[in-house]
C-alpha cells in the first residue's frame, strides 16, 4: 500500500520537476548499485535543496525524488537519517507526515517494527494529514499500527480511530469484528458485545469474507443469541448433565429431553456435515424420534472426550437413516457471566457411528 503511493507521488514530483530534465533523465533508470551517476544525482538534487526552494511544491518534488533515489538502492539508512533531519529542521512543512509515513516504511523493510511503530503515531499525532493519491496518510498509519502493535489496548484506540476519522474509506464491517476481538482481549465484555452487534448490523455481515476469520459472522452470532437468551438450560458439571440426560432417556421422557437442549444454536448433524450449516440447526423435538421405540445410551461418556467437550452415545431411535445418535456436551466459553462460563450444555447430535 505504501509502495503504491510513493510510485502515485514519484509521477507527481515528476512533473512538478520538468524543469530538470538532466537530472531527471539521469534517474529515470532503476539504479540497483550506487555507482557514479547516482552519487552526482544525488549531490545535485541536495545542493538544489540547499540553495532554499521557494516553492512548496518544487520543494517536495526535490525531496520526494532525493527519498526515492535512496529508496531505488534500498538505501534505508540514509533515507532514514536524511528524512528525519529534514523533519526535525522544518517543522512547518505540511508533506511532514508523509516524510515520517517513509521513515516508518523504511523501518518495516529492516525489520524493526517497534521504531516504526514510533514514527507511525509520531506522523500520526504531531502532524496534519495529507491526502496522497486519494489515500489518508493517517489513515495508512492507523492501519500500519493495528498490523504491528503488540497491545491490544493500543489496537484498540487504533481501530477506533479508524472507524470514526475514516468511515468512508475503510471496511467497517471488518473493523467492527476485530474491534470486538480486541475487546475481548481486554476483558471488556460489555464494549465486546456491543461492537459484535454493530457488526451484525451491518449490511454485509452475514456475506464478508474476513482473512483468517472464515465463521466471523457465525461467531458473533452465536455469541450475541447467547448473551440475548435465558441461558436457563446450562449445568454446573458434566456429569450432573450426563446423569439428567440418561435420567430422562431411561423414563422415556421427550419432553425432558427437549428441555435440556441449548436453545441458542443447537444442531443435528452427520459427522461429516458442518454443525454451523443452515441446515443442521435442529428445532424438532426429539419426543418425536422416541414413538414406540426403547433408547439405550453408554455407561459413561465416550473415551475421546476431553476436558471441555464430550460425546455420549445413544441407540434406538426412531429414524429411517440411523438409529446412533451421539450426543454433544460442552463447557460453556462466555466470560461475560460469571455465574455461566465453565457451566455445561447439550449443545448437539452428531448422527450415525462415531467417525
Amino acid at each position: 500500500m505504501i509502495s503504491k503511493i510513493i510510485k502515485s507521488l514519484v509521477k507527481i514530483s515528476s512533473i512538478i520537476m520538468l524543469f530538470l530534465p538532466i537530472l531527471l533523465l539521469s534517474c529515470t533508470q532503476k539504479i540497483g548499485n550506487k555507482n557514479a551517476t547516482y552519487i552526482k544525482t544525488q549531490s545535485e538534487l541536495k545542493n538544489l535543496l540547499k540553495e532554499g526552494v521557494q516553492n512548496p511544491y518544487t520543494r517536495f518534488g526535490l525531496v520526494n525524488r532525493i527519498a526515492n533515489n535512496m529508496l531505488s538502492v534500498d538505501d534505508y539508512t540514509n533515507l532514514i537519517v536524511f528524512l528525519t533531519d529534514w523533519v526535525q529542521q522544518n517543522p512547518d512543512d505540511e508533506y511532514n507526515a508523509y516524510w515520517l509515513l517513509m521513515v516508518a516504511h523504511a523501518y518495516m523493510k529492516t525489520d524493526s517494527k517497534p521504531i516504526a511503530e514510533y514514527y507511525f503515531e509520531k506522523a500520526l499525532r504531531d502532524y496534519r494529514d495529507i491526502i496522497a493519491n486519494g489515500l489518508s496518510v493517517h489513515s495508512l498509519c492507523l492501519k500500519n499500527l493495528i498490523q504491528i502493535s503488540t497491545r491490544a489496548s493500543s489496537r484498540i484506540v487504533y481501530f477506533n480511530e479508524l472507524i470514526n476519522s475514516f468511515p468512508d474509506n475503510t471496511n467497517k464491517t471488518e473493523l467492527y469484528f476485530r474491534l470486538a476481538m480486541e475487546y475481548e482481549k481486554e476483558g471488556k465484555w460489555d464494549l465486546a458485545l456491543r461492537t459484535y452487534q454493530q457488526f451484525l448490523s451491518q449490511d454485509d455481515a452475514a456475506t464478508i469474507q474476513i482473512e483468517g476469520l472464515p465463521e466471523a459472522y457465525n461467531t458473533a452470532k452465536q455469541l450475541i443469541d447467547f448473551n440475548n437468551s435465558s441461558k436457563d438450560w446450562t449445568f454446573d458439571t458434566l456429569d450432573d448433565l450426563v446423569s439428567a440426560v440418561r435420567r430422562a432417556l431411561i423414563n422415556h421422557n421427550g419432553y425432558q429431553l427437549d428441555r435440556y437442549k441449548s436453545k441458542v444454536n443447537f444442531f443435528a448433524t452427520s459427522w461429516r456435515q458442518d454443525e454451523s450449516a443452515p441446515n443442521a440447526q435442529s428445532e424438532i423435538p426429539i419426543s418425536s424420534y422416541m414413538a414406540g421405540h426403547a433408547i439405550r445410551c453408554a455407561e459413561k461418556v465416550d473415551e475421546s472426550s476431553s476436558p471441555t467437550e464430550a460425546y455420549l452415545k445413544t441407540w434406538g431411535w426412531n429414524s429411517i437413516y440411523v438409529d446412533v445418535w451421539y450426543f454433544y456436551f460442552r463447557k460453556v466459553n462466555f466470560p461475560a457471566d460469571s455465574k455461566i462460563h465453565g457451566t455445561w450444555e447439550w449443545a448437539g447430535i452428531y448422527y450415525g457411528e462415531k467417525l
